[in-house]
């Protein structure tokens, strides 16, 4: 046989070794992918500027703003969730918007006006599936992850008010293990499941769903323990929270420290607590007193109260590093401008920083070296070194609230 000439043989392994090289990129990026941030997303994160309808792209590592992104309508309340790839986040705004916005080519890929009002919403555990929980006109409604496709649209009970028919409000939203999604409903005294395990991410599709009535009244916010096996929801009209074991769901809801709270006068409730906020810390679970000056910490073997830490005034998140060390707590209005340090190992308050005008929100970076808290009326997000609980950098920010770090892409809850 004869022997190819070298230069012939040379061009037939270049051509192939490009087809692979173009193969290899045609995996990530299509002909209309214009990134423009060049790098890895894992240090990445998005923080809202509340009043502006935008958000600002952060690098954690270099603690610097890479840009902003407007067009994100009424953020007055909102969060945030991220694809399994850490890529795009899912902003949820109050006006009922739900966004996706692409992290490296910093735009917003897609806005859908799902709502009159929403809350909050969460992705599923294969990254399908992102589901949004709504004041009005209740309900959850449920979109595929990569081109918002409403797939299914699931009314929450409905109630007469005012001789009117509504639909409860939904909060609490969550996503729990196996594709599940777990919600709260304030006005019907509910839990449900939402099963999407068998689904498939087309529009019309019905997931099963699991309802749990009279679980308590008004539950107003919910939190998942981070393994994904309890759904705790707070009660706004009743003492006590409500638990639901979700490795063994035919046991129904139970209530937890039911005698938190009786015959206690509560002060005025200026801003309600966030339970996405509350945090878990070894073998405790810390939460706000609603109405109270006071951190809950809560044994999660027994679910018992072991102890009630006083503090500067009404917590409304509280949070732990990533190391359980200690715990990190804001307040409420009018007293929102300082921020208390607990110990874990003695359950006291160790410092009371001054942090500044109107501490919105709180978030540690993937392995708790940073502490990023937002300064709404000061404009400005300060970092702090959680150890020696100094500040060590500041960023400018347009009323700056909720802080979102990609890591949440792979926690449950979140």
């Amino acid at each position: 046989m004869k022997e190819k000439p070298p230069h012939l043989w040379l061009f037939q392994r270049l051509t192939l070794l490009l087809i692979i090289m173009g193969l290899g990129a045609c995996a990530h990026f299509d002909a209309r992918d214009d990134a423009r941030y060049q790098g890895g997303t894992g240090d990445l994160g998005l923080i809202i500027e509340r009043t502006e309808g935008s958000v600002l792209l952060i690098n954690t590592s270099q603690r610097q703003v890479i840009q902003r992104i407007s067009g994100l309508g009424d953020l007055s309340h909102a969060s945030i969730v991220y694809s399994r790839d850490q890529r795009f986040g899912y902003v949820f705004g109050r006006d009922g918007g739900l966004s996706k916005v692409d992290l490296l080519r910093g735009a917003v890929v897609k806005r859908v006006i799902q709502a009159g009002n929403s809350i909050g919403g969460a992705i599923s555990q294969n990254g399908a599936y992102v589901a949004v929980s709504n004041y009005d006109p209740g309900g959850v409604n449920i979109f595929n992850s990569e081109d918002l496709a409403l797939v299914a649209s699931i009314p929450s009970t409905s109630l007469l008010k005012d001789g009117v028919a509504k639909g409860s409000k939904t909060v609490g939203l969550v996503d729990a293990p196996n594709n599940r999604f777990v919600v709260s409903l304030f006005d019907s005294d509910e839990v449900w499941i939402l099963d999407m395990t068998d689904s498939d991410p087309a529009p019309g599709l019905q997931p099963q769903i699991a309802k749990f009535t009279a679980i308590g009244r008004q539950p107003y916010d919910a939190l998942i323990t981070p393994e994904g096996r309890y759904y705790l929801a707070g009660l706004f009209g009743d003492n006590g929270m409500a638990k639901l074991d979700l490795w063994r769901p035919q046991e129904g809801v139970t209530r937890i420290m039911p005698t938190y709270g009786p015959g206690e006068q509560r002060l005025p409730v200026y801003k309600m607590p966030h339970l996405e906020g509350w945090t878990q810390a070894g073998r405790y679970l810390f939460a706000p007193g609603v109405g109270h000056h006071e951190v809950i910490v809560i044994d999660s073997y027994d679910w018992r109260i072991v102890r009630r830490i006083p503090t500067y005034s009404q917590p409304v998140f509280v949070m732990a590093q990533p190391d359980a060390r200690r715990v990190w707590v804001n307040f409420a209005h009018p007293d929102n401008d300082r921020v208390q340090v607990i110990d874990v190992d003695s359950l006291q308050v160790i410092n009371t920083i001054e942090a500044g005008k109107a501490v919105l929100h709180m978030a540690f970076t993937p392995k708790g070296d940073q502490l990023w808290i937002s300064l709404r009326d000061d404009n400005r997000v300060d970092i702090y070194d959680p150890y020696s609980m100094q500040r060590i950098s500041s960023l400018p920010a347009r009323h700056p609230s909720g802080i979102f770090f990609t890591d949440r892409a792979h926690r449950i809850g979140l």
